[in-house]
């Protein structure tokens, strides 16, 4: 495993970079302070933006510890939504990184926590080369769940009352994923043939909604039925 420290890295619509003093006020704005937000994680709401700034303090004071990662998510533009990062500092016998995000109310369901999660999955394994990737939810927070499925992760289980958050003890469920896996999901490609048209899918859960579709059958080309979902995972 590599000490690779807090570096900025790149999706299509997101920086993921450290965060700034400066960030505070749209912390503290965009997801500190609001409880719904909070409503499932293991701190509650800052009462003021002096409290933001205490914890960015805090974890900036860390960034020098390359075995430490925390990202502030930042949209192509300007504005930071959340933050991404591996909630412990890595064992490095174990080679396992626990991984935690939140974000903005006003930027659920637009997958951008998963556009994140991804590229913080792909920089583990294929920069700091850890050996498997977790991460956990409250039963009652489905949609976090559904984070960690779209990004690959598998589910293992959940440990009755088994943390507490805001809301109490809480049954706990682990997702997970080690890098045999991870090297399978992002290499598996799959090509359809739609007799006129082809095209060739690669990791993610797809949904073949096209007229009638004719697949050809060989080891690099899987059948799906109209309408049958997809996760190379699964194969």
């Amino acid at each position: 495993m590599k000490k690779m420290g807090t570096k900025t890295l790149e999706t299509e619509r997101l920086i993921l970079r450290r965060f700034k003093i400066e960030d505070a006020t749209e912390m503290y704005n965009n997801w500190a302070k609001d409880e719904k937000v909070t409503h499932y994680l293991t701190w509650p709401v800052h009462q003021s933006v002096q409290v933001t700034e205490n914890i960015l303090k805090m974890w900036m004071s860390q960034y020098e510890n390359l075995n430490y990662y925390q990202w502030a998510i930042e949209l192509k533009g300007g504005e930071v939504i959340g933050s991404i990062g591996v909630t412990n500092e890595m064992d490095e016998r174990l080679q396992c990184a626990h991984i935690g995000y939140c974000i903005g109310t006003k930027w659920w369901h637009q997958g951008y926590t998963s556009e994140a999660l991804k590229e913080v999955i792909r920089f583990l394994f294929e920069e700091v080369d850890v050996v498997r990737i977790e991460s956990k939810h409250n039963r009652e927070n489905v949609n976090s769940g559904q984070v960690m499925k779209k990004c690959g992760m598998k589910y293992e289980g959940c440990l009755r009352q088994s943390d507490i958050d805001n809301q109490g003890f809480y049954d706990a469920c682990f997702y997970g994923m080690i890098k045999e896996e991870y090297i399978k999901y992002i290499k598996k490609e799959i090509t359809v043939d739609y007799s006129d048209e082809k095209e060739t899918i690669k990791s993610g859960t797809y949904i073949i909604d096209k007229e009638a579709p004719i697949i050809e059958a060989d080891k690099n080309v899987i059948t799906i039925k109209q309408g049958q979902s997809f996760n190379p995972l699964d194969y």
